[in-house]
């Protein structure tokens, strides 16, 4: 997805639009996902892509959502991330390339990994109630 700058300040909050495109992150504990607990899939906030469903959520207590796998393998793409003096792995979404926050590997079973997302680089799809 090729939007240019402006296209995505029109598009996305001025808070969604520092995560998402300038890497930026949302304060711990403050996000609207954190204690969501409603059955659906996590999405894109920026062009719709399928990330995470709630059935892989937990509490990792870190202040962000997390989950322990994605929706498939092509829902995300990694890449080193040595900003703030660390190293990490960050991961953005596949289709419009937006920052979403970072994976690391002390998640529970069965994958072992946390992905430790921004709330506002999110929105939800309920899960539908027949």
């Amino acid at each position: 997805m090729n939007k240019k700058k402006d296209e995505w300040e029109v598009t996305l909050s001025p808070e969604q639009f520092k995560v998402l495109r300038e890497c930026g992150t949302e304060p711990p504990f403050t996000g609207k996902y954190v204690n969501h607990k409603n059955d659906g899939i996590y999405v894109c906030a920026g062009c719709g892509n399928e990330l995470f469903s709630s059935d892989t959520k937990y509490e990792s207590g870190s202040g962000w959502p997390s989950f322990w796998n994605q929706t498939s393998e092509n829902s995300t793409e990694r890449r080193i991330d040595n900003s703030s003096g660390m190293k990490r792995i960050e991961i953005i979404c596949k289709k419009c390339g937006g920052h979403l926050g970072h994976v690391f590997d002390d998640g529970p079973n069965p994958t072992g990994l946390r992905y430790c997302v921004n709330s506002l680089s999110l929105d939800f799809k309920a899960a539908d109630t027949e």
